[in-house]
């Protein structure tokens, strides 16, 4: 998860080619969409944007859904590729700097699901609120608790509660204020609750014997101001095999 705005459009003005497959791909993905966004609830394992693999990211994939010599729609936001969930994308250009204006003006609210080991945190509903610093190790980059006035500090504060817990993990209900890389991950991790799956940050790969497949978390809920007026709130169903290990650890 990333504050950050994504990167300018760098792909060609005629836009990306793309296979049958993959236009049938991602719009399946499409959850909300009207004349100023498009919302898509995105897969793990899908890049938002600047992957390294051959395959496109979502950012190369949303030329699917260009006009006739016209741009395709711009991603506000990213997520991890690891993390699955809502990403919300702009179809116009007054509609992506109205939205750019609301997100940096911390007018955007999210919610996500993860699930934790080895239990509920203590307490079961609380604020960690912990400065992180980036670390470049090679071609990898970690986020890394800090005291708040090391040079490379950045503020962080997330929000979360337990939604229900079994013997040896807990799902959680996470509110990030602040949107640091890696930010939740590392946050949980930091008080001894890491996400399942999360290898970089010490998650579980098996909890009480179900194999983890990936990284157990989802962007399940975007609230903002819509570029035409109001609020609007779209949710993102959990995807199956996290839904199917809520379900083998009797978290559901």
């Amino acid at each position: 998860m990333s504050r950050r705005p994504p990167r300018p459009d760098r792909a060609p003005t005629k836009g990306v080619k793309l296979t049958p497959d993959e236009v049938a791909f991602v719009r399946g993905l499409v959850i909300y969409e009207d004349p100023d966004i498009l919302a898509l609830n995105k897969p793990a394992g899908l890049s938002s944007q600047g992957g390294r693999g051959q395959a496109h990211t979502l950012d190369e994939l949303l030329w699917a859904f260009a006009k006739p010599g016209k741009a395709r729609p711009r991603l506000i936001h990213r997520l991890d590729r690891d993390t699955s969930g809502v990403i919300l994308t702009a179809k116009t250009k007054p509609a992506a700097g109205f939205l750019g204006t609301a997100m940096m003006g911390r007018r955007f609210a999210k919610t996500y699901r993860a699930i934790v080991t080895p239990g509920a945190p203590e307490p079961k509903a609380g604020v960690i609120e912990a400065s992180l610093r980036r670390d470049e190790q090679g071609r990898e980059a970690y986020m890394r608790v800090c005291p708040p006035d090391h040079p490379a500090a950045e503020a962080a504060r997330s929000r979360y509660r337990t939604f229900s817990e079994s013997p040896g993990a807990a799902l959680l209900e996470l509110d990030p204020e602040t949107g640091r890389m890696h930010q939740l991950r590392v946050h949980l991790a930091s008080i001894s609750r890491p996400i399942a799956g999360d290898a970089r940050y010490g998650g579980a790969l098996v909890v009480a014997g179900h194999a983890v497949p990936r990284l157990m978390l989802h962007a399940a809920a975007l609230r903002f101001p819509h570029p035409s007026g109001g609020e609007k709130r779209i949710v993102a169903a959990v995807p199956q095999d996290m839904a199917d290990l809520i379900s083998g650890l009797a978290l559901g």
